[in-house]
């Protein structure tokens, strides 16, 4: 066959077969695949982000404490923005054409050709008289978000807060956020951020030439649905959060409890509060700032932020210790004169105790008492091995929780202050202190610090008989109850529980006939500790009990800032707690509630150092420590910020001449 010919046939067959395998797949993209189809209409495609609901937060007997309520933000797609009426616009949204220019610019710098917030959270009112003419305005759609909103204005420390991401926010998310997205920033809303989020869903809605939506594509096929987030139920009884907080209403301080035989937290109380509702809406960064400036510091998380001198709630630990290591039995007396001499250091009481045991001391509070006790497990071994035993001595105070973060399900915990022997050391010299230096730790003052929660904690302990579980917030998660071994399992306290029998003993005798006597709470045993921690200006008020005695169901620690002795102020508030968590009524007169409801106990400015005066918490040690040193009068206490941690501490030089109860 002639070449020409064979040529032509092999020209003709490449052109067949490029001509089918183009109609090949034109029919694949026309008729089987539709990403190309898709790709060719996305120009009247809107993909519209579904934000879903956070989850609510419930009480621990299903009470509503934060909830949702739908707000409407106001998108904007650079790109598709064509000649509108802007003053129209500006008009509709309250605001005027520099800040409409700034906006858009920044909605352009974010991306020309994907979405932003151009206005937002505009109320079901303002969106009503909008959203009929958003047609008008080409490239702007609505989209709804939603806020929390708290129905009975409660527990804020508690719940924390949420607040739009930031760069740093979304770095770290790994794109699970975007701008403009909402997270938690404080209380439980951080801490479960996770679960109350939910997750964001899509609608691709067939918008026209003019933006004007014209339904759903392809019937929603494409759409992913947003999930709301869990529902979580919290360990916390609305109805003695609300008390606690009406109560302490007009002073500074903090109430936790703690149902013992569960690590529950009942009530989270930090004075002075605010209400949550504050921090929501347009209004949040106004709001915000004038916290900020409050020298009284609403925002700080009193229970697990402000460290205190433990004062006389602290005794019964160093006993429980000895006992355990056969150095004093629950039969053995001391006679108090009215002070105790520890070398040339005079420890008052507030009065001559006479011959007391361990109960008694207990109950009368007798200073030297537990100074003589202390000085017996420091000297133990002799003058030469102090700091061997001192630091035995610290191990076994730590294992009640002081000096370290219990494990609270809330960021930010505090842990207190619980000195070292070596803390000493650099202080005094090695060898250059004895038991008689830091005998103050004795009756709970001196360097030791604690958060309310820690002495809430230490009644747990001494409710069980030497155990605590983890304190923490939250009971079940949607519909599942949170049984992790972190919450459930026993913290034991190296103590034998035979031990705290005698402790309890006194305990009680303080609420039946001792110093708080005035808040026995009739057909209820109540077994407590009142104390008074020096500070600048009048000490501190606090109280620690719990109740009842066979089978606890509460322990509470209450400090009233500068509310004096104990028995004053925190104990008749921590009574009306318990009677109110166990007879859901209040059944004494009403005289002496109201009296306390309506005091006012804030502390003197002029007494009182704002933020902006706080140094870091170490730094007020050391410079308590070295003016200790140089032998300088006894200073009183500062109130101190430490900017790591957010925490407020309450200082004492160690060598104080103070009386204490």
């Amino acid at each position: 066959m002639n070449s020409f010919f064979v040529r032509r046939y092999i020209i003709a067959g490449i052109f067949t077969t490029i001509i089918l395998l183009l109609v090949a797949k034109l029919f694949y993209i026309q008729i089987i695949d539709d990403h190309y189809r898709l790709y060719a209409t996305k120009n009247v495609l809107r993909p519209i982000k579904q934000y879903p609901a956070r989850g609510p937060i419930l009480d621990r007997n299903g009470k509503i404490l934060v909830q949702n309520e739908a707000f409407y933000d106001i998108m904007v797609t650079p790109k598709q923005v064509k000649p509108f009426d802007t003053l129209e616009f500006c008009k509709l949204l309250n605001i005027d054409k520099t800040e409409f220019d700034l906006r858009f610019q920044k909605a352009i710098k974010y991306s020309p050709s994907l979405p932003s917030i151009f206005e937002k959270q505009l109320s079901a009112e303002t969106y009503a008289s909008l959203q009929e003419r958003l047609s008008e305005f080409p490239g702007f759609f609505s989209t709804t978000r939603y806020l929390r909103t708290y129905p009975d204005s409660t527990a804020a420390q508690f719940l924390g807060y949420i607040g739009e991401v930031t760069d740093r926010d979304i770095k770290r998310s790994g794109g699970r956020y975007q701008p403009g997205d909402y997270i938690g920033v404080s209380g439980v809303e951080k801490a479960y951020e996770d679960v109350l989020r939910g997750q964001v869903g899509v609608k691709y809605t067939v918008v026209n030439s003019h933006g004007v939506p014209q339904g759903s594509y392809e019937n929603g096929a494409f759409d992913t649905v947003a999930r709301p987030g869990e529902r979580l139920k919290s360990s916390l009884d609305l109805r003695i959060q609300k008390l606690g907080e009406e109560l302490m209403k007009g002073k500074v301080g903090s109430i936790v409890a703690i149902e013992p035989s569960t690590g529950e937290i009942l009530a989270f109380v930090s004075s002075p509060t605010y209400d949550p509702n504050l921090l929501v809406g347009r209004e949040r960064g106004n709001n915000a700032a004038k916290m900020y400036k409050d020298p009284y510091d609403p925002l700080l998380i009193r229970p697990i932020q402000a460290y205190y001198p433990p004062g006389s709630s602290f005794k019964p630990l160093s006993a429980l210790i000895a006992l355990q290591q056969g150095i004093i039995t629950p039969q053995l007396t001391y006679d108090c004169p009215g002070v105790y001499w520890a070398g040339n250091h005079p420890v008052k009481c507030l009065e001559v105790h006479g011959v007391v045991n361990l109960s008694g001391a207990v109950a009368g509070s007798c200073n030297g008492y537990f100074s003589m006790v202390f000085q017996k497990i420091i000297d133990l071994n002799g003058y030469k091995k102090v700091d061997t035993t001192f630091s035995q001595w610290r191990t076994n105070v730590a294992k009640f929780g002081l000096g370290s973060r219990l494990g609270l399900d809330m960021p930010n915990e505090g842990k207190g202050f619980l000195p070292t022997a070596q803390h000493y050391d650099k202080i005094y010299h090695y060898g250059a202190w004895r038991s008689s230096t830091v005998v103050s730790l004795a009756i709970g003052q001196g360097e030791l610090l604690a958060t309310p929660l820690q002495l809430a904690n230490i009644e747990c302990t001494i409710a069980n008989h030497g155990y605590y579980y983890t304190p923490h917030l939250i009971k079940a998660i949607g519909d599942k109850e949170v049984t992790t071994a972190e919450f459930t399992s026993k913290h034991y306290v190296g103590i034998d529980s035979l031990y705290f029998e005698p402790l309890i003993d006194g305990m009680q005798a303080v609420v039946d006939h001792g110093t708080a006597a005035a808040s026995k709470i009739p057909g209820i045993v109540m077994c407590g500790k009142t104390g008074t921690a020096q500070n600048h200006g009048e000490d501190h008020s606090i109280f620690v009990a719990f109740a009842p005695r066979i089978h606890p169901k509460i322990a509470i620690a209450v400090i009233v800032e500068n509310g004096g002795q104990g028995a004053h102020w925190a104990a008749p508030i921590a009574s009306y707690m318990v009677e109110k968590y166990l007879t859901d009524t209040i059944r004494r007169p009403m005289d002496e509630f109201n009296r306390i409801k309506n005091a006012n106990l804030m502390p003197d400015l002029a007494n009182y150092y704002s933020s902006s005066k706080r140094s870091m918490l170490r730094d007020s040690i050391k410079k308590a420590k070295a003016d200790s040193l140089r032998k300088l009068p006894a200073k009183k206490s500062v109130s101190t910020k430490s900017k790591k941690n957010n925490t407020i501490a309450y200082v004492t030089p160690q060598n104080n001449r103070r009386r204490y109860e």
